[in-house]
């Protein structure tokens, strides 16, 4: 960092971080929440879901990627709106309207009418991860940015966590409380609480620094002046500015394969780790389905750990670094997984996974933020993201289709470590050369 970004930076009390940090990530952590939740909610109503539609695991893995076709179809002009409208109105009218198709979808009544219900679901929610990686650059210069991204990309474990006994305890008792069978009812109660959690959005989320009434107008100024500091020293260096340059760069469509496969590594995992755990375990039936959701809350809780953990001492080292090592370890939980062949050594080996592949994704995004500015930013996270999200439909689908090909989830745990660590090498080329546009330490 330019002497003179670094003396703007230090210009902002460390107390001024903090505000900020308890005022905004609260809020969009809360929005993932319910986004991680409402898109894994397959994972967890798999068993009796099938039962009921009589899908295969095929089936059940389109259902899951249908999803993320419209997801990446529409993040890129979502992510222009977004900077266009502000995050606040943004975001609130992303999570209106896939709590709406949300609760609809529990009136589904075949396979046909769930793969209309999810692929519209993905054009619903298309843009909200994009967008808070965004919005999280219009609060945070990079010092701030690693334990920002930390704290938001922890959601996704936490929503885990919660999503498992939340399905749980609708599986056993949402069809006395609302007259439904569990798995609808549970898509009924996501769809309104997204609902609830958009509306607050929309009342406390502020868009830019300027407009946060809860910070002082020297606090404003030292933020903004920090941030425009930064991004000027970005560009001076090389960063990428404009929307055409960052669709056509090199360097952004090599962070979406490294995205691509981080991704990669999570998905199966989130769709189908209740349905694996069944399996190996051998529990059957309405006490198994719930049981196994519960086991699969294991992995997640651990991850988050890890995640705190890493995140501590990740900030010391360079981004590449601070991603490839986790990467590792995830990659290596999914290979000894696939020896394992009772429940206790298999979910160990899962939450090396978990642990890894979480770990890494914070880190992940301290890249593109360094080659990236005004609406290269908007456009190429966007991107990043929006090509990553083919994972979701592609990581399910090949999961599921193997399973049924061979009859167990092996096959399926080595294809997606592969992926993982051809990435690497990806990882520690082109991020290396855009490292070196913030003078990184190596």
């Amino acid at each position: 960092m330019s002497s003179t970004a670094a003396t703007t930076q230090n210009s902002v009390a460390p107390q001024t971080w903090r505000k900020v940090s308890l005022r905004i990530t609260p809020l969009i952590g809360l929005a993932y929440v319910v986004s991680f939740t409402d898109r894994a909610n397959l994972g967890y109503i798999a068993a009796p879901m099938s039962r009921d539609l009589g899908l295969t695991k095929s089936q059940l893995g389109l259902a899951a990627g249908l999803f993320f076709i419209g997801y990446v179809l529409v993040e890129v002009p979502s992510n222009m709106m977004l900077r266009r409208f502000g995050a606040r109105v943004w975001i609130a009218r992303i999570m209106i309207t896939w709590g709406l198709i949300t609760a609809a979808t529990a009136a589904v009544d075949s396979a046909a009418t769930l793969f209309v219900a999810r692929l519209l679901l993905g054009f619903a929610e298309a843009g909200l991860g994009a967008g808070i990686l965004l919005y999280i650059t219009y609060w945070f210069p990079r010092r701030q940015r690693s334990w920002a991204l930390s704290l938001f990309i922890l959601m996704t474990p936490v929503s885990a966590i919660i999503g498992s006994p939340l399905a749980a305890a609708v599986l056993k008792w949402g069809e006395q409380v609302l007259g439904l069978t569990g798995w609808r009812a549970l898509f009924l109660i996501e769809g309104a609480l997204t609902v609830v959690v958009s509306v607050l959005i929309f009342a406390l989320l502020p868009d830019r620094p300027s407009d946060a009434q809860w910070l002082d107008d020297g606090e404003k100024a030292g933020i903004e002046n920090t941030l425009a500091a930064e991004a000027a020293e970005h560009r001076a260096n090389g960063a990428l500015t404009g929307l055409r340059e960052a669709l056509t760069s090199g360097r952004v469509w090599a962070m979406a394969v490294t995205w691509f496969a981080i991704a990669f590594g999570l998905y199966p995992l989130a769709y189908f780790l209740p349905t694996m755990i069944a399996s190996i375990t051998h529990s059957i039936g309405p006490a198994g389905d719930v049981s196994s959701v519960l086991l699969s809350a294991i992995p997640w809780a651990v991850s988050v750990v890890a995640l705190l953990t890493w995140a501590h001492f990740a900030g010391r080292k360079t981004a590449v670094t601070a991603t490839a090592v986790p990467l590792a370890c995830g990659a290596t939980g999914l290979v000894l997984a696939t020896f394992t062949n009772s429940g206790l050594p298999f979910v160990l080996a899962v939450c090396l996974s978990v642990a890894g592949i979480i770990s890494a994704m914070p880190q992940f995004w301290r890249i593109p933020a360094i080659g990236l500015t005004g609406a290269a930013a908007a456009s190429g996270i966007a991107l990043i993201n929006s090509v990553s999200n083919l994972s979701g439909f592609v990581g399910p689908y090949i999961t599921g289709a193997i399973a049924d090909a061979t009859g167990s989830f092996s096959y399926a745990l080595l294809t997606i470590a592969i992926i993982m660590l051809a990435a690497m090498g990806v990882l520690l080329t082109t991020g290396r050369r855009i490292e070196r546009l913030d003078g990184s330490r190596s």
